[in-house]
């Protein structure tokens, strides 16, 4: 090919990692690339939570920009990231393969234990803090903005006594030597998409170089568990800012289970479910578990949330 596949990207080490790591896969694959780094809202407003910005597109509208503009032919996002509507002049082509999906709990003091009254946990996740709230009643949440080394800066300083983030990021940085919990993942149900990354481009891209690239870097398993949790993300009506929760499993056989749900801010009032569909049925799957979390009490958290903030 003559011309170079142009990735828009985040600027941060990991959005970088993840591009370096999406453009080693089209390399291997014959392809030239271009990473094209660029700023986005999430990234410039620091001083204020994902909630109080408006969490839709707070990370990918810059890079869908760049899409529209052509600019660029890629646009490289952590799924989780990833607003739960797709504009129709713009289609998600791509899921890489899944990182471990849990939670994991980071501190410089090898002796960290969740349990001691009155520590103090950074994040910047509406869904953590709920979570946290609930699990862990004995610890108090304190917002946490800023890329990896920028929140880890904070930690040093003792803004927090531990942070709480995602596994794939920290593993992905070379951090796994401050994990001191994994949290489990059947009770603390990451976000929509965790631990994937997901590839997106316009929807009249060249059909033939839509196939090849997606050909490149699809990971078909994750893809199929990543329908279903966005479709239920997208059928409760959630972005980050929303402590909904959903995570899909394939089995070798085929067989998906979703495991979705949606907490209140306090943690007290909490819905979740679980279905199994058959892989073909993943969007179907995904809308079934939101429908009952919503006839289950989630129409009313969901309410008292807007309400909340006004």
């Amino acid at each position: 090919m003559s011309f170079p596949i142009r990735l828009a990207t985040r600027a941060s080490r990991l959005a970088l990692w993840q591009t370096e790591h999406v453009a080693h896969l089209l390399n291997n694959a014959g392809f030239a690339t271009e990473i094209v780094p660029m700023q986005t809202t999430g990234d410039a407003v620091q001083d204020r939570s994902l909630a109080k910005i408006g969490s839709k597109g707070v990370f990918t509208e810059e890079l869908e920009e760049s899409l529209r503009r052509r600019e660029t032919h890629l646009a490289v996002h952590s799924a989780k990231d990833v607003q739960s509507s797709i504009p129709s002049d713009l289609e998600l082509l791509a899921f890489l393969e899944r990182e471990q999906v849990n939670d994991v709990v980071l501190s410089f003091n090898e002796q960290f234990s969740l349990d001691k009254p009155g520590i103090v946990l950074g994040t910047s996740s509406t869904r953590r803090k709920a979570q946290l709230r609930r699990f862990y009643p004995n610890a108090t949440t304190a917002e946490a903005r800023g890329n990896l080394q920028t929140r880890l800066r904070k930690l040093e300083e003792g803004q927090f006594d531990a942070l709480v983030l995602a596994y794939a990021g920290v593993h992905r940085m070379g951090y796994d030597h401050l994990v001191r919990h994994v949290l489990p993942a059947h009770q603390f149900v990451p976000a929509t998409g965790q631990g994937s990354i997901a590839i997106e481009c316009a929807a009249d891209l060249d059909e033939d170089l839509k196939v090849q690239l997606k050909t490149a870097l699809d990971h078909p398993a994750t893809h199929t568990c990543l329908l279903a949790e966005r479709a239920f993300l997208h059928t409760m009506e959630g972005g980050c800012s929303i402590p909904s929760f959903a995570l899909a499993t394939l089995d070798a056989e085929g067989l998906l289970r979703l495991h979705g749900g949606l907490i209140s801010l306090s943690g007290e009032e909490y819905v979740e479910e679980i279905q199994h569909a058959e892989a073909a049925g993943a969007r179907g799957l995904g809308v079934a578990v939101a429908d009952s979390v919503l006839a289950r009490g989630g129409r009313e958290i969901l309410a008292s949330i807007r309400e909340h903030r006004g």
